[in-house]
């Protein structure tokens, strides 16, 4: 099992299914990324909007006062930044504090800007799949093979990249765990994840927090750190983790 590079999470928002606004301010998310990157991440994924199920949309301006400045102290510091949204302007903002990947849940496709933002910068780019919208994503997702239409969306995503002159060695899949998905369907998705890794790009998992019995999601540590190694195991080269000293001990990191 190679190790995987972890990439931390830090939510600047107060409604995040899984910490519940710990670090909503601006001082305690600087503060949680550079002990992220201090415990073995290699990527501090910085957001601000969430994208839980039933999660309402924030203002791009909103957005924007969340992330900029937290994105530009972590850039000062030399922690490599992922911005996590779905708004080109905020992949412009974010690139111009420092960040060097994108992590769009709507693969480049849910602003028509987006595409032609992150063609134009040298970012990394995620691109994940979300069956929907997340206030509603997961009512009633319905699936006839969930590996293949995953990995038939995913697909026609990179291709609309190469085609925007987007190069290939900046792309990474993530099939999206948890965003329009019953659960069998996100069991399905790591264990058939060879199926998204024959597309030949390096595929992120982020099963953090949201698979287990307990109601509070920060109880799920163990449950996590099981279906990580299995997504390791499967073929996963990037986790999306809160908790990364725990998931660097038990499934390595680099």
């Amino acid at each position: 099992m190679a190790a995987p590079v972890l990439m931390g999470i830090v939510n600047v928002t107060p409604d995040s299914f899984s910490d519940g606004g710990e670090t909503a301010g601006a001082e305690a998310a600087i503060a949680r990324g550079l002990e992220l990157a201090e415990q073995g991440a290699a990527i501090v994924d910085v957001g601000g909007e969430s994208t839980r199920p039933g999660a309402e949309p924030v203002t791009v301006e909103e957005e924007l006062r969340r992330v900029t400045p937290v994105i530009g102290a972590l850039a000062a510091e030399g922690v490599c930044v992922s911005v996590d949204t779905r708004h080109a302007r905020v992949m412009e903002a974010a690139l111009t504090a420092g960040a060097r990947v994108i992590n769009d849940v709507t693969a480049l496709d849910g602003d028509d800007r987006a595409m032609s933002v992150a063609a134009e910068s040298e970012a990394g780019i995620v691109l994940m799949h979300m069956k929907g919208e997340p206030g509603t994503m997961n009512v009633r997702p319905v699936y006839g093979d969930v590996v293949a239409e995953v990995r038939d969306y995913l697909s026609g995503r990179v291709e609309a990249c190469l085609a925007a002159g987007i190069s290939d060695r900046r792309l990474a899949i993530d099939p999206g765990i948890g965003f329009g998905k019953h659960m069998p369907d996100n069991f399905r998705l790591i264990e058939k994840l060879e199926a998204l890794c024959g597309l030949g790009l390096p595929v992120l998992v982020g099963v953090s927090r949201k698979i287990g019995k307990a109601s509070d999601p920060r109880d799920r540590l163990a449950e996590s750190l099981h279906w990580g190694r299995k997504a390791v195991d499967n073929g996963a080269a990037i986790l999306r983790v809160h908790d990364v000293a725990e998931t660097a001990e038990a499934v390595g990191g680099r």
